[in-house]
């Protein structure tokens, strides 16, 4: 008896053994943390941030020193990748590469070439990047709007989180702005070829892009857009964006501080937050100001954007367009301020098609504006609503007469009907 209790304790403690050597295989005890520069001494230290990636295992840590690393970085495994905290220098700062900037992917939607200066690939799916800026400043893409486009940050059929980045100057010069279909996007989140992304992007700055500040396009894809400082560089020759969800994409837009985008030119205007093709979005305590459009959800075509919650935005100083515009059905919009707005506080729009009914409009608040409520529409719910200095409080129809002139050229001031320019690279 005593023997074999013998045999099963060694052969418990062989099971045992064996189950730590497994464990001491699996892939988090493989992760490391690694640095790139020489701000630490006796540690693993690397000159490129590339090569860290290039050399580390999922799971890893990458902590990046102060100072100009000028390189395209491309991250295809799940990391950590932040600035390391000197508490006497700027966080590090991606800058163009001594080559100028190359095309590394194209977009999985329309196959556009693209130059990334941080690329997250499948099939990472949880990648956090914060603490370091993303420059495109002094781009070399001259040669007009048949170049790459230039994209600060781009998740592409990945997953992750951006938190306390600064993504900035992202165009193909600092003179061609003229582009539409291929002006430079600072943070771009997209789904396709069966790869999904998620993607938290918060507590960060975006500014002097040259079409869209934050972009998440394609069905599949989700975004929790947080507490973001976007900022459009406004009057230009390419109409913005400072936030845009479409083509099916979907998720929460929420206290952002979004302003200044203009655009300088005939056929399009700009927004603030563009919900384009895509539903079922939360937009909520967003601050928006100076945009030709403040919010749009608009409908297009097969692809709709209904059931949306729009609740507790401050919106002001739109120029030629409306404060809040819903070319869609079924949205729930309470408890907004719309503060000077050119057209209408709210338009229930009908443009679109059968669109601008069935909302729920309660509790908001405008001032100054040709129309409190734009109703297009039909079947809607008017409740509890506040207005002041409108030349109509509710006015049946699309068009209604612009009170304030816009300081823009009197041609960019229309009659309703704006065209807005969504980006698919």
């Amino acid at each position: 008896m005593t023997k074999a209790n013998g045999h099963w304790q060694r052969t418990t403690l062989v099971v045992a053994g064996m189950a730590v050597l497994a464990g001491l295989s699996a892939q988090p005890l493989m992760a490391s943390t690694v640095f790139v520069g020489t701000c630490v001494a006796k540690v693993t230290q690397y000159s490129t941030i590339q090569a860290a990636v290039n050399a580390v295992k999922p799971g890893s840590t990458i902590r990046v020193c102060p100072g100009n690393y000028p390189e395209q970085v491309v991250i295809d495994r799940n990391l950590t990748l932040a600035g390391f905290d000197s508490r006497t220098a700027d966080n590090p700062v991606v800058v163009i590469p001594s080559g100028g900037f190359v095309a590394n992917t194209a977009s999985l939607t329309t196959a556009g070439v693209i130059a990334a200066q941080i690329l997250v690939t499948y099939p990472a799916t949880d990648v956090t990047i914060s603490y370091i800026a993303v420059d495109g400043s002094n781009s070399n893409l001259n040669g007009g709007c048949s170049d790459p486009r230039l994209i600060g940050i781009y998740f592409q059929g990945a997953s992750g989180r951006l938190d306390d980045v600064a993504v900035r100057n992202q165009a193909q010069n600092s003179d061609n702005f003229g582009c539409q279909s291929s002006a430079g996007l600072g943070i771009f989140v997209e789904s396709g070829d069966s790869k999904n992304s998620t993607v938290r992007i918060e507590n960060s700055t975006v500014r002097g892009y040259q079409k869209n500040g934050i972009t998440a396009d394609e069905d599949g894809t989700t975004v929790t857009i947080s507490g973001n400082s976007v900022v459009g560089a406004g009057p230009v020759d390419t109409a913005q964006n400072s936030i845009q969800v479409a083509y099916g994409a979907t998720g929460t837009v929420e206290n952002n501080t979004l302003a200044d985008d203009v655009y300088d030119g005939t056929g399009y205007v700009s927004t603030g937050i563009l919900i384009y093709g895509s539903g079922r979005m939360t937009i909520r305590r967003n601050s928006v100001t100076n945009t030709q459009t403040g919010i749009v959800t608009w409908t297009d075509g097969s692809l709709t954007a209904n059931g949306n919650e729009i609740a507790n935005n401050l919106v002001t100083n739109t120029h030629v367009g409306d404060g809040i515009d819903v070319c869609s059905n079924s949205n729930t919009i309470t408890g907004n301020t719309v503060f000077s707005s050119d057209e209408a506080g709210i338009h229930l729009d009908s443009t679109c098609v059968s669109t601008g009914s069935t909302n729920f409009v309660s509790r908001n608040t405008v001032n100054e504006a040709c129309a409190a409520i734009l109703q297009g529409g039909s079947g809607n719910w008017l409740t509890w609503n506040m207005y002041a200095n409108v030349a109509n409080t509710i006015l049946a129809g699309d068009v209604c007469t612009v009170v304030t002139p816009s300081t823009l050229s009197k041609s960019q001031v229309s009659s309703q009907g704006h065209a807005f320019s969504p980006a698919r690279p």
